[in-house]
């Protein structure tokens, strides 16, 4: 996956209405569903990728920023709400979560944070 790969998906599972796009990760996380097989070994690598092309980067536009900050904070918020709810997700959709949140501060903060790469790497290969 190549940088502006990487970007556009990041952008595509987390921004814009979710009635043009009701399979997005966030979409189906907004609907009690659990994400589409691959879609978070995709955004694990995605988020990788963000990370390497813009870790001497001084500054990040805002529609990245926005899409870093639904992964981080809304899937989070999404996926506690379902759980009230009695929403049964997948089992590691858990750790998942907390993995994309440690990817998008990776990118925000620019410091890489090595579990993750190393899921993402399993994951991939695995």
């Amino acid at each position: 996956m190549d940088f502006d790969t990487a970007r556009q998906f990041v952008l595509r599972q987390t921004l814009g209405p979710s009635d043009d796009r009701p399979d997005t990760f966030i979409a189906c996380l907004r609907q009690g569903k659990p994400p589409i097989p691959g879609q978070v070994t995709s955004l694990l690598l995605a988020l990788k990728v963000l990370f390497e092309g813009l870790k001497q980067e001084p500054s990040l536009d805002r529609p990245l920023v926005q899409a870093l900050f639904v992964l981080a904070y809304e899937s989070r918020q999404l996926f506690n709400a379902g759980q009230n709810r009695g929403v049964t997700w997948p089992p590691m959709l858990d750790d998942d979560l907390i993995r994309i949140a440690k990817g998008a501060q990776s990118i925000v903060f620019g410091i890489k944070c090595q579990l993750l790469w190393r899921v993402a790497s399993i994951r991939l290969t695995g």
